[in-house]
């Protein structure tokens, strides 16, 4: 793979990683239609989606910063609840527990949690299904068909009001679950997880912030799962370079684009990358049969 194939999937990737078109079905579809090889390279792989997941943390550092404040500091008041239990007393001693879960950003961190739960299980178990999936036009693009009914939908949702504090526990495994879903190519993980955000009745605002914050887990997981096969992968000096170079062009394309997803979805926006899913899905397929 030369640098300019590199930052040509890095710009891809950005592109699609955050726009609701799916990264992993157009890499796919890409690669099939124009024969890149990356040798099938999972740190090429973990490269790219480091990138994006470097955006993510650049957009939304004042959010991650608080949630992992209160997360340590919800750690601590748990453990302190554990003293009280175990403190000797009256046995008439009301005994003053510390409440876990009491703002906002408490629940948004247990509600990330809940999420994460079966799209980490669904991830794990199907890992198999999703790299065969990734070899063939069919199954990409079946799924890019699936995605633009998915942002039809999504735009026609009605604008609902729902903070971290309004959602329940049960929206949050949904929305895991939905997630995990798409972990399959050609169904993107930004407009799954955004469109069941919005039918779950979430702030549109937040169902963006609440679905790109949720990809850090699931990114960081697969990236995980990868790396105790990179002893197995011969890497040198100069395939490190362009890897590098298809990071940076990820990271850069996609700051761009994860600045657009709030105007899309306030806006309802959707429909034209529905549209756009059903052509490359349409391409996709025809393409398994022809090539």
């Amino acid at each position: 793979m030369s640098v300019l194939e590199s930052i040509f999937l890095g710009i891809v990737q950005g592109l699609t990683e955050f726009l609701p078109v799916s990264s992993s079905g157009h890499l796919a579809i890409l690669q099939n239609f124009f024969k890149i090889d990356t040798g099938s390279s999972l740190l090429f792989d973990i490269l790219l989606h480091m990138g994006t997941l470097l955006v993510v943390f650049v957009v939304y550092w004042k959010d991650i910063w608080k949630l992992i404040v209160e997360a340590l500091q919800m750690v601590g008041d748990i453990f302190a609840n554990i003293g009280i239990s175990l403190r000797k007393g009256k046995p008439d001693e009301k005994k003053a527990y510390r409440k876990i879960v009491k703002t906002n950003y408490r629940k948004f961190v247990v509600l990330l949690i809940v999420s994460t739960i079966p799209t980490g299980i669904m991830g794990f178990l199907g890992a198999k299904l999703i790299t065969d999936a990734s070899n063939t036009l069919l199954i990409p693009g079946i799924c890019l068909l699936i995605t633009g009914v998915l942002l039809l939908i999504s735009d026609q949702a009605k604008n609902c009001t729902k903070i971290p504090k309004d959602v329940t526990y049960k929206e949050g495994v949904a929305i895991g679950v939905a997630q995990g879903f798409a972990t399959l190519p050609g169904l993107s993980r930004s407009g799954t997880t955004i469109t069941a955000c919005l039918l779950c009745g979430f702030d549109r605002k937040f169902a963006v912030k609440y679905s790109f914050i949720l990809s850090i887990p699931a990114i960081l997981g697969a990236a995980l799962l990868e790396i105790k096969d990179l002893g197995e992968e011969v890497i040198t000096g100069s395939m490190v370079g362009t890897y590098a170079a298809g990071m940076v062009a990820a990271a850069i394309v996609g700051y761009i684009c994860i600045k657009t997803m709030l105007v899309i979805v306030k806006n309802k926006k959707f429909k034209y990358f529905a549209f756009y899913c059903f052509a490359i899905g349409i391409i996709s397929i025809v393409g398994n049969f022809v090539l």
